[in-house]
């Protein structure tokens, strides 16, 4: 039988991206929609549940993206909502693609750092990407800093962490300026920089004197870098003496995250794949495991 994945899109057009991605994971078919909501999403999904018998049914699922991470949220709450006993599709909901990001991210961290033992900051650290970052820092054993420029959001953001990850070690940390910044780094063996397009957190030469750091990431695509210096091509790349991660170089992984992730979605038909299960996959993909 066919699979089947079912592209939810909380934009007025379902991204390209998101679908190529699925074409080169091997899906069969791909069925794509646009401006969805939690408020028409109903008809779509009994289309899914009901078209397939019990038997059948790990055959289709469900992605759900957009680059409204919070809309993306508010659909798989619905989703779920909407499957009752065994008449459910296996999902996965990658919103901007800050689960698959967030992972490939702290996986190339653990890569020359033991997670465990680890102090970690993350400027931008309320965003999409940031706070998923530290929630599974977190998971790992880390101590994250969550950075805002709001001590309330980096508070919340802590206070999510902490309901995901019973164990977690995160203080929620407010800047005003770089060189704040700076100071509240100054004991961090872990950098990852996950701010808005266009903001500069931290110089090079403000970075490269951190004598803790021994891991700089970079998840911003787009200039500036987040720190500055740090190019969007680097993985692993030493300079002044750390390792350095740019976008792109932690863009592999998240593209082997994102394809292994969909075509795990067809092994059974009651998975949700999100922030923790992403990350898993992920780990499966770095040890070997999956591809």
């Amino acid at each position: 039988m066919k699979t089947i994945l079912i592209q939810l899109d909380t934009d007025p057009l379902p991204s390209t991206f998101d679908r190529i991605v699925a074409v080169d994971a091997g899906v069969g078919e791909t069925f794509s929609y646009g401006g969805v909501t939690p408020d028409n999403v109903e008809p779509l999904l009994h289309g899914a549940m009901f078209t397939r018998g019990p038997q059948d049914l790990q055959n289709t699922a469900i992605f759900i993206g957009g680059s409204s991470v919070s809309d993306g949220e508010a659909l798989l709450e619905r989703v779920l909502a909407t499957f009752f006993g065994p008449v459910r599709v296996s999902v996965m909901m990658d919103s901007n693609g800050s689960n698959t990001t967030a992972a490939a991210a702290v996986i190339a961290a653990g890569r020359h750092l033991d997670l465990a033992k680890t102090e970690a900051v993350i400027p931008g650290g309320t965003g999409p990407v940031g706070f998923r970052a530290a929630q599974l820092l977190a998971a790992q054993g880390a101590s994250v800093g969550i950075v805002s420029r709001s001590l309330e959001r980096a508070r919340s953001a802590c206070e999510a962490v902490r309901s995901a990850v019973d164990s977690a070690r995160v203080t929620p940390l407010a800047v005003s300026d770089s060189g704040d910044l700076s100071d509240i780094c100054s004991g961090a063996a872990l950098i990852i920089a996950a701010g808005a397009a266009g903001v500069q957190f931290l110089t090079e030469d403000e970075w490269t004197g951190l004598s803790s750091l021994r891991v700089a990431i970079d998840a911003n695509a787009v200039p500036p870098a987040g720190l500055g210096g740090i190019d969007v091509m680097d993985r692993g790349c030493e300079r002044s003496g750390r390792l350095c991660y740019g976008a792109i170089g932690i863009g592999t992984m998240k593209m082997k995250i994102h394809k292994a992730a969909v075509r795990k979605l067809f092994d059974v038909s009651d998975q949700v794949l999100d922030t923790a299960a992403i990350h898993a996959i992920g780990l499966e993909v770095e040890q070997g495991g999956l591809h």
